[in-house]
């Protein structure tokens, strides 16, 4: 059906959008702008666990595959935060070193 269609497709681009953020902010070679493509890689993760929810309720993918793939998401969204609070630590201490408060 062309509705299935449609939802499989924003499924997919939602999943190859965290990749890709994550990609685009490395190549820029410094972490401010790694961290804010880190973070809209968190916002993909998140609408990805929309779709997935939303290919759930429409019964459109299975229970174990919900399950996996939302944890999946989860998983990605702390370790991007922890990630991200990492960078951004390191950018302040790099700062204080350069001022000579360190």
């Amino acid at each position: 059906m062309k509705s299935d269609f449609g939802l499989k497709d924003q499924f997919r681009r939602a999943a190859m959008s965290i990749s890709d953020n994550v990609a685009e902010g490395f190549e820029y070679n410094n972490n401010p702008d790694f961290i804010r493509f880190l973070t809209y890689a968190k916002g993909s993760s998140g609408e990805f666990r929309n779709k997935v929810i939303i290919q759930k309720e429409a019964n459109k993918i299975k229970e174990e595959d919900y399950l996996l793939l939302y944890t999946k998401a989860i998983e990605f969204s702390a370790k991007a935060k922890r990630f991200i609070d990492y960078l951004r630590d390191f950018e302040k201490k790099k700062k204080a070193l350069k001022k000579g408060i360190i």
